[in-house]
């Protein structure tokens, strides 16, 4: 099988594991009656994001072939993600929040490096097939986002939003993909000098830039806008879905296909990718950092002014406008690291830019959101449907415009604290 294809299937894969539950997993906490609790199950993932990509990185680079390491983590993780479909099967709404907790976090812990795991294997297939890694890898990666995508759809045409289902999809993914990992081409140990000390992995050695106060500014910022990651992921599904305690959005096609408009937000994150060239080469790193964060207002804003009936065209712009809230930073940033860097620290300090945004930064954001729903929501139970409706009218688009407030603040606060050297970012 060609290479190319070889490796955008292992794409496919990694990503449709994540797809199954990260968009609607709160939907179904919320039917468990852990509604309150959603923050804790979302806000893991940053948790461990800190130390087990680099503590696995580590092992893979000294003593495990990396397709090897990536096999054996989603092993562990699609039986720990499994266990925890069974736990949600045998308990129905009995199931409680501990164990289901615990077996979610455990399959989380050896999932999330799976994604920098996946990223070396196709990067030295590539290299050692004399490929071009920043022309061939863009193509393959490209596949992870259908495989999320197309596992959303799954997830939704099939009925699973609202059950353990979703994880055990998750979890027989990860499993195949075990198993599809004997296929790849091998990746040599390092036994070389190169070796890294998990210090150097987690981005530690990078810490030395806080002394300049530019990266010092930026990096603060990174963790301040990394607050927004996740929260549309763990609480749009449910919002969504809480429309449909009133009749008259009960009917409507956001109410019973949530998953397949939220889809929406994966492929204009898809197209954003592409404009991104044009808009560092019009705009400047500073300018469209601070578009994506002026995008986070939007999507925020949006989700409080819409509804899936006459106003679902607000939702659809809030879907839309996700590509440019989360990539144009994210991407936008690791140029700027990339600029700002020497070569002996630019790894950590990519390492200390996925540390402040996607780890610290999206966990505490995940916290900190799950504190202002619960003061704005409650349970309800309709009939045998669990909804996590708002405490008054203004319930959910409270908490919606809170979270656009702070990333309206945040944003200012950049345009007017953060001045990086022209000549350097052109």
């Amino acid at each position: 099988m060609n290479l190319k294809v070889r490796l955008s299937v292992m794409n496919f894969l990694e990503f449709a594991v994540w797809g199954a539950y990260l968009t609607c997993m709160g939907r179904y906490l919320a039917s468990l009656g852990f509604g309150a609790n959603i923050g804790w199950f979302y806000s893991v993932q940053g948790f461990v994001s800190i130390f087990m990509p680099a503590l696995i990185g580590i092992i893979a680079d000294r003593w495990v072939q990396a397709q090897r390491m990536l096999g054996i983590c989603h092993l562990l993780a699609g039986l720990f993600m499994i266990a925890a479909a069974c736990y949600g099967y045998s308990n129905g709404a009995e199931a409680q929040f501990g164990p289901l907790f615990t077996l979610y976090s455990l399959s989380v812990a050896f999932f999330m490096p799976t994604i920098a795991l996946a990223n070396s294997v196709a990067f030295n297939a590539l290299t050692q097939a004399g490929m071009d890694t920043v022309k061939d890898f863009p193509p393959i990666r490209v596949f992870g986002t259908v495989g999320f995508i197309l596992m959303m759809l799954f997830v939704d045409v099939m009925g699973f939003q609202d059950n353990q289902n979703q994880f055990l999809a998750s979890g027989i993914l990860s499993v195949l993909l075990f198993g599809y990992t004997f296929t790849l081409p091998a990746c040599p140990v390092k036994k070389s000098q190169e070796k890294q000390s998990f210090a150097d992995a987690l981005g530690l050695k990078a810490f030395t830039l806080f002394r300049q106060k530019e990266m010092a500014i930026f990096f603060i910022f990174s963790l301040l806008l990394g607050v927004c990651l996740q929260i549309s992921n763990g609480y749009a599904n449910v919002f969504i879905n809480s429309f449909g305690a009133d009749a008259q959005y009960a009917d409507t096609f956001g109410v019973q296909h949530t998953n397949i408009l939220i889809s929406l937000s994966q492929i204009s994150e898809t197209l954003c990718i592409l404009l991104i060239p044009f808009f560092m080469k019009r705009f400047g790193i500073k300018k469209v950092m601070l578009i994506a964060m002026f995008g986070w207002v939007f999507r925020f804003a949006f989700f409080g002014l819409g509804n899936p009936g006459a106003g679902v065209w607000l939702f659809i712009l809030s879907m839309i406008v996700y590509g440019v809230a989360f990539d144009f930073f994210n991407i936008s940033g690791s140029l700027f690291v990339e600029s700002r860097t020497d070569n002996s620290i630019r790894s950590s300090a990519q390492g200390l830019f996925m540390l402040m945004t996607n780890g610290i930064g999206a966990s505490l954001g995940m916290i900190a959101a799950q504190t202002v729903v619960n003061s704005y929501t409650q349970e309800l139970k309709v009939g045998d449907i669990s909804y996590t409706v708002g405490t008054t009218a203004a319930g959910w688009p409270t908490c919606w415009y809170i979270f656009a407030a702070y990333a309206l603040v945040i944003g200012v606060a950049f345009a007017l604290l953060f001045h990086p050297e022209k000549k350097q970012t052109a």
